[in-house]
């Protein structure tokens, strides 16, 4: 059994020179060798000599533009597989291999030859490389024999390195060799070396290996003489010709173009030369000797003829890299003289410039049609024509019939995989140059093909090409979705891990190229469709980083989706996304920043008009946030919602709803943990709920004490639960709490208070300064105060000085910025805390210098004088 399963080919190879085909070698000027070094003219054919020799190391090289060798194993080795037993030499160790086993033999082989070469067993070497190369002659698993070419030849690569560096090692004593050398630079031990390898090599008895042996060291010619590649070449070629299996021959053709496209790429004739010969052994393809070897091993013609597709394929890339026009049109005229054999054909397209064949597609298809079925499937030919096209354009008036031309053969094709194969392809030259029509057209009729008897289900990889060639070329989504069969064929994808990468590669290109914000309903249905696809795939078993990936692709959604001024239609929308969406706790946090920002556009635009509708609207909004709150596990998630919601009911005057999540906030404080999960690590939680805390308290200047329930009630209940909260033990995160409520507390007392919300009535408004509003408040600063004192003492008998000093000055600061150090008692208080604070020398010396600072410069303003006196008071006190 053969797998040949599809492989891409990479980027198109081969620049637009007008190199010529022939080789470089300049001929030499008459008149040089007559005059000497002094005449002008001498010198002047000294310097086109230089010229010359320029241009040859610049053909010489091969560059970026040619695709290597290398880039083309691991597709050959994954494309012609088989399940067939075989065998390397006649020891029974070695008999009836897996294909598996026959490549880790082959690489201890490799490894063998480096072993063997490493400890000077150079006999042994050899005898390696020759044992291999007699591999090359056997196909009696003919399927596996480009992959079997493949494994050998890296044996000889291996082989042609070594004997190369070798006798480069013997050059380099006493200076390196140069790069540029030439044979008179070699010294005569290193030639004499070199050429026993040669002789070494020409007394193996049997061809194949000879030629192949010959062919990994013919590098080494060039430590000999300079013309000894160049004579080598058409000696191997012609040597070739005594090969009677022609995908023998063929394979020996191509890796002698490999060879010499390393060592000698500007000589064009041997590669030219080589092809030629290949196209005189096509006709061997008919003979008895290959039809009765297909026979006894079950292979079809077409099936044989695929075998040929990587040799043909690099013989001709070689030939047409950097080749002129004139040259590429006779190979094409060639084909056409040959009855336009298909195999040579398909290499054709694959191998010359994309932009060669896509100006002559039609005639290209004129040459297709003319191609015999039954001996290489057409549709594998339009699936070549289809690549060079993928990458350089017909001209425009043929590209319609090209495509009806194209699909009018791959409709045909009866073979679910054949035919994905070749329509994904085509996809490509659809949407790059036709519109949603053609393209719908196309994905009808793959859907027609592939849905029977479930065809989809294995070819998964192919239809993820389709969508990805669509979503290169449409990025207008109302486009996109308005084709009919899109979601239909995105159906297809039933696979679950396979339908979840589809759908997140289409909403990445549509957060990257949706740049309006858009109300489509066709666009909004088939992305919440798509995204609920997303959304259900999560399970217990899903991974926190891909929730977390899922979850920003929605949002990218959600955060593109308005209606305009249609609020209603909006909150819908986030209704709805809830349901949808109810797994993934970071899109629900982004539904209800959405609905929060609604809420605060809907007040904006609709102030002076439709109050009672609008207040209808914005206690709508705080609903849902308040249903949704409860809903996400983080406890700190919900602390910050519950206070943002808060905050946006009271911007819109919503006070009931403002007061319900700020009381929510106050209850859920007790169940906060003393650690969380923070990336994957537990943290301390105390650092995060004093934040929250401390955002709480400046949220709750402007909140207006409730009627119905007392004197600074929310205040009074911040603190109750704050008193009943478990503390860590050796902190002082407590006591923190109550020096930040006291600047609230000043705040509160002021006859107009520092900040407040349009048209809502804050207490200064409530309680116009009355006294027993102002001595509440002095009751609980007395409280509070009283703590921090009791807390100071505790600390001072368990002997937690530095905790000490630095809760005692922070109650300091806040007395100096908050308080009124013109009450005796209170001044009195400072300067003990900033004793206290001072006492065992762990106070920071920079804060404590410029504190005084800031309070002398204070006692300058005309109303602060009594700080000059407190100032006098406070002594700093250096570390003992």
């Amino acid at each position: 059994h053969v797998t040949d399963t599809k492989s891409r080919r990479g980027a198109r190879k081969g620049s637009t020179s007008s190199s010529s085909s022939s080789s470089s070698s300049a001929a030499p000027d008459p008149l040089s060798s007559m005059l000497d070094g002094t005449d002008p003219l001498s010198m002047f054919a000294a310097a086109s000599a230089g010229e010359t020799k320029r241009r040859e190391r610049e053909e010489e090289a091969v560059g970026s533009d040619f695709e290597p060798w290398s880039a083309k194993r691991g597709e050959i080795l994954a494309r012609f597989t088989t399940t067939e037993k075989l065998s390397i030499g006649s020891q029974r160790e070695l008999l009836n291999l897996s294909q598996q086993d026959y490549a880790n033999r082959i690489e201890e082989l490799n490894q063998s030859l480096k072993e063997a070469w490493a400890s000077d067993q150079k006999v042994k070497a050899l005898k390696i490389v020759i044992q291999c190369s007699k591999l090359l002659s056997d196909t009696s698993v003919i399927q596996f024999y480009p992959s079997k070419f493949v494994l050998i030849t890296d044996i000889l690569d291996t082989f042609g390195r070594l004997v190369y560096e070798r006798i480069w090692t013997m050059c380099s004593d006493p200076r390196p060799l140069p790069e540029s050398f030439s044979a008179d630079d070699v010294n005569d031990t290193a030639k004499e070396t070199c050429l026993n390898w040669f002789f070494k090599i020409a007394s193996i008895r049997e061809l194949i290996p000879r030629l192949y042996v010959e062919a990994a060291i013919l590098k080494c010619n060039r430590f000999l003489n300079k013309s000894g590649i160049q004579e080598t070449l058409p000696r191997l070629t012609a040597m070739i010709r005594g090969i009677g299996d022609p995908l023998v021959a063929a394979y020996a053709r191509a890796y002698l173009c490999r060879v010499g496209m390393e060592v000698a790429p500007h000589l064009k004739d041997s590669l030219n030369r080589n092809f030629f010969d290949l196209l005189g052994t096509f006709r061997q393809i008919q003979g008895d000797s290959v039809q009765n070897q297909l026979v006894l091993q079950r292979v079809e013609i077409p099936e044989y003829l695929t075998l040929y597709s990587p040799a043909i394929n690099w013989i001709l890339q070689c030939i047409a890299y950097r080749a002129p026009e004139p040259l590429l049109t006779e190979m094409m005229e060639r084909c056409k003289k040959l009855g336009n054999n298909a195999l040579l054909l398909n290499s054709v397209m694959w191998a010359f410039r994309a932009e060669f064949v896509a100006a002559r597609a039609t005639d290209f298809i004129t040459m297709i049609k003319d191609c015999d079925e039954a001996g290489f499937p057409k549709h594998l030919l339009f699936g070549s024509l289809g690549r060079s096209l993928a990458c350089a354009d017909p001209p425009e008036a043929e590209r319609l019939p090209i495509l009806n031309e194209a699909w009018k053969v791959i409709t045909k094709v009866r073979s679910p995989q054949d035919y994905i194969n070749c329509a994904e392809i085509w996809v490509e030259f659809t949407c790059r140059h036709f519109t949603k029509r053609e393209v719908n057209t196309v994905l009808a009729d793959i859907i027609k093909h592939m849905t029977p008897d479930r065809a989809f289900e294995d070819a998964y990889p192919q239809l993820q090409s389709v969508i990805r060639k669509i979503l290169t070329y449409f990025h207008d989504f109302s486009v996109l979705f308005s084709m009919e069969r899109f979601l239909p064929f995105l159906d297809m994808f039933q696979k679950d891990s396979v339908r979840v990468e589809v759908c997140r590669s289409i909403m990445e290109v549509f957060i990257k190229h949706q740049l309006e914000p858009t109300r489509d309903p066709v666009i909004l249905n088939a992305m919440l469709h798509i995204c609920k696809t997303m959304h259900d795939s999560v399970n217990a078993l899903t991974l926190e980083d891909e929730k977390r990936s899922l979850a920003l692709l929605i949002n990218g959604f959600i955060r593109m989706v308005s209606f305009g001024r249609d609020f209603e239609q909006q909150l819908s929308f986030c209704v709805e996304a809830r349901a949808t969406f109810c797994n993934l706790e970071p899109v629900l946090v982004q539904l209800i920043h959405t609905v929060n920002q609604l809420a605060m556009e809907t007040r904006r635009v609709m102030r002076g008009s439709h109050s009672r509708k609008t207040a209808a609207f914005v206690r709508a909004c705080a609903a849902y946030s308040f249903i949704t709150i409860p809903s996400l596990s983080s406890i700190f998630c919900r602390l910050s919602l519950y206070l943002l919601s808060g905050q946006v009911a009271l911007a819109n005057q919503c006070l009931s709803q403002a007061d319900a999540f700020l009381k929510a906030a106050v209850s859920l404080l007790p169940e906060v943990p003393r650690s969380i999960s923070v990336e994957g690590k537990l943290r301390p939680s105390e650092g995060f709920l004093l934040d929250f805390i401390s955002n709480f308290l400046s949220t709750l200047l402007v909140v207006p004490d409730h009627p119905e329930h007392g004197v600074l009630y929310l205040v009074r209940g911040l603190l109750n639960m704050v008193q009943d909260y478990t503390w860590e033990d050796n902190g002082d995160a407590k006591l923190r709490v109550y020096i930040n409520a006291l600047p609230l507390l000043a705040a509160m007392s002021q006859e107009a208070y520092l900040y407040c919300i349009p048209r809502v009535d804050s207490n200064e408004t409530l309680y116009g300064g009355d006294p027993k509003f102002l001595s509440e408040i002095n009751k609980l600063c007395e409280t509070l105060i009283g703590q921090v004192l009791d807390h100071l003492k505790a600390l001072g008998r368990d002997e937690s000085v530095r905790r000490q000093a630095a809760l005692a000055f922070s109650l300091f600061g806040c007395l100096l910025a908050h308080g009124d150090l013109r009450n005796n008692k209170l001044n009195q208080l400072a300067v003990n805390l900033w004793n206290l604070s001072h006492k065992h020398g762990h106070c920071d010396t920079r804060a404590s210098v410029r504190t005084l600072e800031f309070m002398k410069h204070q006692a300058q303003q005309p109303d602060m004088a009594h700080l000059s006196d407190t100032v006098q008071r406070l002594a700093l006190q250096s570390r003992t």
